[in-house]
């Protein structure tokens, strides 16, 4: 591809930087029994260079007609894009609006050794869309750095519930499907986009400072609570520290099936039955997944090899709940896995894993290692405070790592270019300080 192009350096084949998307407006039909989704996605397009050409990514779906502010264009489809051609060039700084209409079967898109996106559950769908999953169920600019707002219009056979992110701002009845309407109105990236569908009942949480409710199976109702139990706390802790809760509610769905691993989404975080367990390995999740409504949901990465400023941040947020909690401190947590990570092979680069190692347990645990030699070199006071401040500057918006760097020499007073440079940019495990800093006077 040309330079510029390209979307980001990890997947070069994914998303557009001569333009932007705005808005998503999405309506889809979807036939669970037979994975049959029809679709029209409409987008709002703006223009960073004149373009002659419009890149959109999409896999597996048959287009049937493209129109650009109302006229008919010509387009193309590849295995993974679609190439619209409008009549005329759009000026840099322009806006159009772009109408796909599109059907198929959707289904996850090969991601390394795994795959993301549309899934189909044994009776449902659940859509994880981290890394590159969003072009299996919608067209779109896959990009991390490219925010926008959402509508969601999804009609389903009335046994079925469907959440997807944002508020459920309509929905009516007919006599064999029900039509579901959610408007995401905080800007969100491509791969925070979810849709899940299931025979699902609706649990009010009570007790959160913000709409709480868990969707899930009616058969699971009596288990919910050996997990998420204390989740209004974990909420209300974590606005304590990193100020309010970026969004207007949250919501949890618990699928009959098992899943490897929990997903988050914006608004929203999804787990298997087979999380509903006190376990601390299964509520440190739930801390986990909470914690990224603030670190990568509301202030998101702006590229992926800045991947440590969502999962390291998320978890030293299951060490701080810990602590809150009753259980090991963060200091104990942070002493442990710093011995099991001196242990393992010295050859990760926190800040720039590389797309095979970007989800390594080692970015994750690193990551959080770095923030609390932070935290230890700078004190509570300044480290709690430079979080909140992170939060309410780049509030939906999207961040690189120097921008962490400036803003922590910002609060501290002095640069802290030694402390950066050996957890970022070196592989070799540096040493924690022994003990918290005293705030300077």
């Amino acid at each position: 591809m040309r330079d510029g192009v390209t979307g980001d350096p990890y997947f070069p084949d994914r998303g557009d930087r001569r333009y932007s998307v705005s808005h998503y407006d999405l309506v889809l039909s979807y036939d669970v029994h037979s994975n049959q989704l029809r679709g029209k996605a409409s987008l709002m397009v703006e223009a960073r260079t004149e373009l002659r050409d419009l890149r959109l990514d999409l896999v597996g779906f048959r287009v049937s007609k493209v129109t650009v502010d109302g006229d008919a264009v010509r387009f193309s489809v590849t295995s993974q894009h679609l190439v619209v051609r409008p009549r005329t060039r759009i000026a840099a700084g322009g806006s159009v609006r772009v109408v796909v209409t599109y059907a198929g079967k959707p289904l996850p898109v090969p991601d390394g050794d795994d795959a993301c996106g549309w899934e189909e559950l044994d009776d449902g769908v659940l859509v994880a869309g981290q890394t590159n999953g969003a072009p299996s169920w919608f067209p779109c600019n896959d990009r991390p750095d490219d925010k926008a707002t959402y509508r969601f219009e999804l009609v389903v056979a009335n046994a079925y519930h469907v959440v997807a992110n944002g508020v459920c701002t309509s929905r009516w009845r007919s006599a064999g499907a029900t039509t579901w309407v959610y408007e995401q109105r905080e800007p969100m990236p491509t791969y925070l986009a979810t849709v899940q569908i299931g025979r699902y009942v609706v649990l009010p949480v009570d007790g959160a400072s913000v709409p709480m409710s868990a969707v899930l199976p009616k058969a699971l109702l009596g288990r919910y609570g050996s997990a998420f139990g204390r989740q209004p706390e974990m909420l209300d802790f974590y606005a304590r520290l990193f100020g309010p809760y970026p969004f207007a509610a949250y919501t949890v769905v618990i699928t009959e099936d098992e899943l490897e691993i929990p997903l988050e989404a914006q608004g929203m975080s999804t787990f298997g039955s087979n999380f509903l367990t006190s376990d601390w390995e299964h509520v440190r999740l739930v801390a986990h997944e909470l914690s990224h409504q603030w670190f990568g949901n509301a202030v998101t990465a702006a590229s992926w090899s800045d991947i440590w400023l969502h999962e390291g941040f998320a978890c030293y947020c299951e060490w701080l709940w810990s602590e809150e909690s009753g259980g090991r401190s963060a200091d104990a947590h942070a002493r442990s896995h710093w011995t099991k990570l001196a242990a393992k092979k010295q050859d990760l680069l926190l800040g720039d894993p590389g797309p095979d190692l970007m989800f390594d347990d080692r970015v994750y645990k690193r990551g959080a290692l770095l923030l609390h030699a932070l935290r230890l070199t700078i004190g509570d006071e300044r480290f709690f405070g430079l979080l909140r401040t992170w939060i309410d500057r780049n509030c939906f918006g999207s961040v690189t790592t120097a921008m962490f760097e400036a803003l922590a020499a910002e609060i501290h007073g002095q640069r802290l270019d030694g402390l950066f440079d050996a957890w970022l940019r070196e592989t070799r495990l540096p040493e924690l300080p022994a003990s918290v800093a005293e705030p300077s006077s």
